[in-house]
């Protein structure tokens, strides 16, 4: 296709992509989506090779937001059945962090729900950071706590910090259709705060909440001008007791579509593959490391993940490897502050929550007895779901690791 070998060329170039370009490529079809796959992984295998960045979640404070995002199982009003708990101390929450770098994980994402911290808040999350730190040499961390007051991102990049998360989620038009209680611009001014504090920025958006392929262009193509080091690309769950419940939008290869276009859009940037993979991706999950250069690894904020000895055999599996401690995550040019794609580089325009950085609510693990179960007990084919069908058995609230007494699923 002469689209695919123009995105290609111009994804090795840092060039930006047209937005009927971008279009274009949500627009495919499913035959023509291996082709897909293949243009954008030869983009994102000359800017980070096969290496898989993984990253672990450490949900300091759960529920009890004032906020109401329609999309959070977190938000006012919502009846999801999820874990609620205050501020975590914080040697738990380096012992939670623990279990995910002794996974692999290279990068400690701490998220906390509310619209943003207070100055104490900011205290509690410093003395985390520093016990992490502490105890886990080399190991990166990225705060996500809401909408950032003056002062703040420089007191978490004095405590340690070095990436901030605040996801833009959805396009400026449809975003006052998602949440009221805080305006697009609010999250736009907390990623400049981030930046300007010498914070790596992380901000991303949420596919699936009814948005149509022109409001996920506008948002891709905001986050680049905003120019992120990462961005988060999180498939809605729809959590009952959301708003967004009945919101069953997405096909795995419709996933596969929207990373695809990111790539494209942002080709020397850190993509992620945030909440919601195994829900939506399921089996092309591995399809999907051809897109995109890191993941989450075990469960989200509050609802389980694929197991994290799981993620780590699909990385193997499909031909990748885990990116070392030891390795810089971002080409040269971004990695030396550059702004790989910035303004100004190449001519172009800029690239690349309080969503749980970078993550919507996300799919359960089989459990070993569900792993290994004898053939006489599966689904009969027949009474497995079509493919359009909405997969609310893969959603689980989170019951273990942060927060409770169980071991993480790390």
């Amino acid at each position: 296709m002469d689209l695919l070998n123009t995105l290609v060329d111009k994804g090795l170039r840092r060039e930006t992509p047209t937005r009927a370009e971008a279009l274009a490529v949500l627009a495919t079809s499913d035959d023509e989506l291996l082709d897909v796959v293949a243009a954008a992984g030869r983009v994102r295998r000359h800017w980070f090779g096969r290496r898989v960045k993984l990253n672990y979640l450490v949900n300091l404070k759960s529920g009890l937001c004032p906020e109401d995002c329609s999309y959070c199982s977190q938000r006012l009003g919502s009846t999801a059945g999820i874990l609620k708990y205050s501020w975590l101390k914080p040697d738990q929450a380096s012992e939670a962090a623990a279990a995910g770098l002794a996974g692999g994980a290279k990068r400690v994402c701490l998220v906390a729900s509310g619209r943003g911290p207070t100055d104490r808040d900011v205290d509690r999350v410093s003395e985390t950071i520093k016990a992490i730190k502490d105890q886990n040499e080399g190991v990166e961390v990225c705060a996500c706590l809401g909408l950032l007051s003056d002062g703040q991102a420089e007191r978490l990049r004095a405590a340690g910090a070095d990436a901030y998360n605040h996801n833009l989620n959805t396009s400026e038009a449809t975003y006052g259709d998602i949440t009221t209680t805080h305006t697009y611009a609010d999250r736009v001014d907390t990623v400049h705060k981030a930046h300007a504090a010498g914070l790596s920025a992380c901000s991303g958006l949420i596919a699936g909440m009814g948005e149509s392929d022109a409001d996920l262009v506008d948002v891709v193509f905001a986050l680049r001008e905003l120019d992120p080091d990462s961005v988060p690309v999180n498939f809605l769950i729809p959590f009952e007791g959301t708003p967004l419940a009945k919101e069953w939008n997405l096909t795995p290869q419709r996933c596969l579509r929207v990373l695809a276009m990111v790539r494209f859009v942002c080709p020397d940037v850190e993509v992620r593959i945030a909440g919601g993979r195994e829900v939506h991706l399921r089996t092309l999950q591995p399809l999907a490391l051809h897109l995109a250069n890191s993941i989450f690894l075990g469960d989200y904020l509050t609802s389980e993940g694929q197991a994290g000895k799981a993620d780590l055999e699909m990385i193997a599996d499909a031909g990748f490897e885990v990116e070392g401690a030891d390795e810089v995550t971002l080409p040269e040019h971004r990695a030396a502050g550059g702004g790989g794609c910035g303004p100004g580089a190449a001519g172009e325009g800029g690239c690349g929550s309080h969503g749980g950085c970078g993550t919507a609510d996300s799919a359960p693990a089989k459990t070993p007895a569900q792993a290994t179960a004898p053939d006489e007990t599966q689904t009969p084919a027949e009474a497995r779901p079509a493919a359009d069908t909405p997969r609310t058995d893969l959603v689980a609230v989170r019951r273990r690791g942060a927060g409770t007494d169980l071991a993480p699923n790390a």
